[in-house]
């Protein structure tokens, strides 16, 4: 399967499996909006699919 974390994060939850809650954003204010929803610290992490494992 060739997935970013977000869409199996999104997997394991439909399937039951206890996920991090998090948002997907594509734009800087989208960030600081997500930000503000969630009220507390956040991290910061790029979805980049490059390269590969092995």
């Amino acid at each position: 399967m060739d997935l970013y974390e977000y869409q199996a994060k999104n997997l394991f939850d439909l399937h039951g499996v206890p996920v991090t809650p998090g948002e997907v954003c594509a734009t800087p204010d989208a960030a600081h909006e997500a930000t503000r929803k969630i009220g507390s610290a956040v991290v910061v992490k790029a979805q980049v699919k490059t390269g590969g494992r092995g």
